[in-house]
């Protein structure tokens, strides 16, 4: 059975940036991954497309042949998509940002329906920048973008807060990661928001519609955020493993098809995941000095590893090995590499599964 990412997000948001870590990191794990650009628009991928738009239509072309606009066009590609929608099926059979697309118009969310009928097993991965918690209004204007991608798209959703690593490097914000991502007391941030232009969003026309808003986000009960720092591999784990639980992969046979759905659940490496006050910990309180510690435990480990070639190369030659090798690396480091071997054991054993990274800004 096959899986697949559904990657959207507002422009900015590090689609391209994810897809290519993504697709990397999926490699080194040993899953199969193919990536499809879904985005006429998208001229320059740092990704390989396995399938891409534009071998069935360019945008250059629909704005020189119907005299339409850059928003128009884009929004003409996915019609003519959904119409030749054969196109699609037949390019995923050989396989091994606007955010109008995804929350006001249909082709795209009938596209992924009729590719659920194929079988696919979706999860859509909403990205939004994490610079949007430096403003309240920026904050909450994201949450509506959410919740509306949520409602419109209608599969199991995932919403990132991309970029985690830089949030220290932003204005301080009035409260803890741990309020951003788990979306709860709103009214708290009515204050902030209307601190931060007093003379419009202070104003009694505005109070009682920003308090709206609020509760209308909290009614629903349905946004959170998971967090991202493409670039970091325990961070890259912990969302791999989510995004797995969301799509069903975690519980099929690719980890044990005679395991209860709970014991998957807190399976091997479950306990390793980062939970949002490490997060809070690695990327804003104690950033600086944990880049240093880990940049030293690169170099540790870069020299653990040319000693260990040195070694091998010893046996080769028959030479005696010393006595005194170090053959001890950092205990945070042996956690991470025994989650990422337990993550390359599970790929191994689905040697037909595998997740299909589907890109759409």
């Amino acid at each position: 059975m096959p899986f697949a990412q559904l990657v959207v997000g507002p422009p900015g948001s590090g689609k391209s940036t994810y897809c290519d870590g993504m697709h990397q990191f999926m490699n080194a794990i040993h899953r199969k991954c193919s990536v499809v650009n879904l985005d006429p628009a998208n001229d320059h991928t740092s990704y390989p497309a396995a399938l891409d738009i534009r071998d069935l239509v360019t945008l250059d072309e629909i704005m020189a042949s119907d005299e339409l606009g850059p928003n128009g066009g884009v929004l003409f590609a996915l019609e003519e998509l959904e119409h030749n929608f054969e196109w699609l099926q037949d390019g995923l059979k050989q396989l091994g940002g606007q955010v109008e697309l995804f929350t006001h118009h249909s082709s795209l969310r009938n596209i992924f329906f009729r590719l659920e009928k194929l079988g696919y097993r979706l999860v859509v991965l909403h990205l939004v920048d994490s610079h949007s918690l430096t403003l309240p209004s920026l904050y909450i204007s994201s949450l509506l973008l959410s919740l509306r991608s949520m409602l419109q798209l209608d599969l199991p959703h995932l919403n990132v807060l991309t970029k985690i690593d830089k949030l220290s490097s932003y204005p301080p914000r009035p409260f803890n990661l741990d309020f951003y991502t788990e979306v709860q007391e709103l009214s708290y941030l009515l204050p902030h928001l209307q601190a931060e232009n007093p003379g419009r969003l202070g104003s009694e026309k505005f109070e009682g519609l920003n308090k709206a808003i609020c509760e209308l986000v909290q009614d629903f009960q349905l946004v959170s955020f998971e967090t991202l720092a493409v670039e970091n591999k325990r961070s890259m784990m912990g969302l791999l493993r989510a995004i797995d639980r969301a799509s069903g992969y975690a519980f099929g046979p690719a980890e044990g098809a005679n395991e209860t759905v709970w014991q998957i659940a807190m399976g091997e490496g479950a306990g390793a995941e980062m939970d949002i006050m490490d997060v809070q910990e690695r990327w804003i309180d104690r950033k600086d000095e944990l880049d240093e510690l880990e940049e030293k435990e690169w170099e540790e480990e870069g020299r653990w590893r040319k000693g260990q070639s040195g070694i091998e190369g010893q046996v080769e030659a028959g030479e005696e090995l010393p006595s005194n090798r170090n053959e001890q690396v950092d205990n945070g480091n042996e956690d991470e590499d025994e989650e990422l071997a337990s993550m390359i054991a599970e790929a191994k054993k689905a040697k037909d599964s595998g997740i299909k990274v589907v890109r759409k800004s």
